[in-house]
């Protein structure tokens, strides 16, 4: 087999393994968000959901928000990890972790069987989701970026991005499946266990694809030069804090505002609009395909006119659509409800293509892994995190939907002036070379 062709099945099996593992990842979180706005509240916290449903529902959201507090500790004990050990064998071991804390969740008694050991259990084996989602993405997207052509960066680094749409859809779609098979009892009953459990067999086909991928090139040369002796967690902490916060403050919009799909408008046109539940998981499914082209085009998009200018164009989008989105939800009608969200995954998109690379970009590779890891988890905490359940919370107390929509529009607003910070990163060297010039100059320096 010549040199090419073996270098084109490699990138292959990267591609296959950063996607399988991500798409898995963000189904086990989509599950979970989106049977937390439409079932776990009764089942998990039964004596407050009779007593204050709208208290209740908050705090059903906060529960998705507290694995992201977990985020950052996984960030850190998984990026110090891969940069030490390598990128492979630490994906493989969150992928596991999340599979696992997923599965379990499946076979958890409920407040009715146990009492209040359920809702401790649940929050319990969430925090094990979010230690293994906070390794998870920044182990893929170095896998699929430091694997990559220079001139390709911004379309590999998409594929473990295009894991968020694609998760979106298993979920989405198996749960409309489910609740068209299935009679509302038998679902609240056992039906809702089913999607959880499948993430067993998710876990064994993700394992499988990521034991044949190689490991980074980056982090062979790395190897090969001693650079994995540093300390790169107390490096990056004490000479790349700009960069963290950069990166965290990039993420903000397009995590809350993708939060709005994932969790809160399946409560809220169901249980304000009172539309029909299986045309909105529907509706989102649709949607969330967008989500993957526009996800593929904005890496792409980034390759031929830079980072920056395709955050900024997607960002941009995202600003002029909210207002117009929520007038459109709040007609109650499930065509322009479908029309809403499509609409906005164009944006989330081209916003979410690029920054795989230009994460990788903004950091040297002997801290890169601890670097895009934890700006990514503060991004999520400060963004995604509590999206839910603040947009519960200004429906609550301003009645008005827009409320909602303005809170989006300012985060927007600071994650553009964020990536015009950074600057432009396509075309930055990733490799080790870049490393001993920065060290060399350090020892001048001191």
């Amino acid at each position: 087999m010549s040199s090419t062709a073996s270098r084109t099945q490699e990138e292959r099996r990267v591609l296959a393994g950063t996607l399988v593992g991500t798409t898995i990842e963000w189904y086990d979180f989509f599950i979970f968000a989106q049977l937390t706005a439409t079932l776990l509240t009764p089942l998990f916290l039964e004596p407050l959901g009779e007593a204050n449903p709208g208290v209740a529902q908050v705090l059903s959201f906060a529960m998705i928000g507290i694995s992201f507090f977990f985020r950052p500790l996984g960030a850190v004990v998984a990026g110090h990890l891969g940069d030490r050990y390598g990128r492979k064998r630490i994906l493989v071991l969150t992928l596991i972790l999340m599979g696992v804390a997923t599965a379990a969740i499946g076979l958890l008694p409920t407040y009715a069987s146990i009492g209040i050991a359920a809702p401790i259990l649940l929050v319990l084996l969430r925090v094990i989701q979010g230690f293994s989602a906070g390794g998870e993405w920044g182990g893929a997207a170095l896998m699929a970026v430091e694997h990559a052509p220079e001139h390709r960066r911004g379309y590999f680094g998409a594929y473990p991005q295009i894991g968020v749409p694609i998760g979106m859809i298993l979920a989405t779609g198996l749960l409309y499946i489910l609740r068209v098979a299935l009679s509302p009892e038998a679902f609240t009953a056992w039906g809702w266990r089913i999607p959880f459990l499948l993430s067993i067999a998710l876990i064994f086909v993700g394992y499988m694809i990521r034991r044949a991928v190689e490991e980074s090139p980056v982090f062979k040369q790395l190897s090969l030069r001693k650079a994995s002796e540093h300390t790169p967690l107390r490096e990056l902490m004490t000479g790349h804090t700009k960069q963290v916060l950069q990166a965290a403050l990039i993420f903000i919009s397009n995590n809350a505002a993708g939060y709005l799909v994932i969790a809160f408008f399946i409560s809220y046109t169901t249980k304000v609009l009172e539309m029909p539940l299986a045309p909105i998981l529907l509706a989102t499914t649709i949607g969330s395909v967008g989500w993957l082209i526009f996800t593929l085009v904005g890496g792409w998009l980034s390759d031929k006119i830079g980072r920056r200018a395709t955050f900024v164009i997607g960002y941009a989008l995202v600003f002029v659509w909210m207002i117009p989105m929520f007038l459109l939800v709040d007609t109650g009608n499930i065509v322009l409800y479908g029309v809403a969200i499509f609409v906005l995954t164009v944006g989330l998109g081209l916003s979410y293509g690029p920054q795989s690379a230009m994460y990788a970009e903004m950091f040297p590779a002997h801290i890169r892994y601890s670097g895009i890891s934890i700006g990514y988890a503060i991004g999520a905490i400060l963004g995604g995190a509590f999206a839910a359940t603040v947009a519960q919370i200004l429906l609550e107390t301003t009645g008005a939907s827009i409320s909602i929509a303005i809170y989006i529009m300012v985060l927007t607003v600071i994650s553009v002036a964020a990536v015009l910070w950074v600057g432009e990163t396509r075309g930055r060297n990733l490799h080790v070379e870049e490393i001993e010039g920065e060290q060399a100059e350090s020892r001048v320096a001191h």
